[in-house]
């Protein structure tokens, strides 16, 4: 990927942040804001996606339109740092949908996970959920109480 980022330039940028901002532009539209032509911005972002710069296309969903109207920040910290514990926590945690964010930290928390749930009481479900199939030494939640910022797009 750094061999990838050196050969970006320019145009490549303002590709990327275009799509960013609306994955559904037409070649054309792209080709248009790159002042290229359109061939060689098929060709282009077929090389940014082939690389990974672009892993993958998606619809962003609102989630309070779903009802997912809880934000949660949930830190985790074990006493178990043996490889099987982490599959096993890794594993349990990508079978449950209301976690959209898994990480492994460095510093005193190990694993801060971010969970959208419909209320308090549906994220006590998803946690005794996850409780239920791993051995925990501590888990903290926060609760969200409003979104100040909220973007995927990376600074290109």
């Amino acid at each position: 990927l750094a061999q990838m980022e050196e050969k970006l330039d320019d145009v490549d940028r303002i590709l990327l942040r275009a799509l960013q901002a609306d994955g559904t532009q037409s070649l054309e539209s792209l080709a248009g804001r790159a002042d290229i032509s359109t061939n060689t911005c098929w060709r282009r972002v077929k090389r940014l996606e082939d690389s990974g710069v672009i892993a993958r296309r998606v619809a962003l969903i609102d989630p309070e339109k779903l009802g997912l109207n809880q934000t949660i920040f949930v830190a985790i910290r074990t006493r178990d740092h043996s490889a099987g514990w982490l599959k096993r926590f890794a594993d349990a945690v990508r079978t449950i949908p209301e976690v959209v964010e898994f990480y492994r930290m460095a510093g005193d928390v190990d694993y801060l996970l971010k969970v959208q749930a419909r209320s308090v009481q549906d994220y006590d479900r998803v946690y005794k959920a996850l409780i239920a199939r791993v051995d925990i030494a501590d888990v903290s939640a926060t609760f969200a109480m409003e979104c100040l910022k909220n973007t995927t797009e990376l600074p290109v």
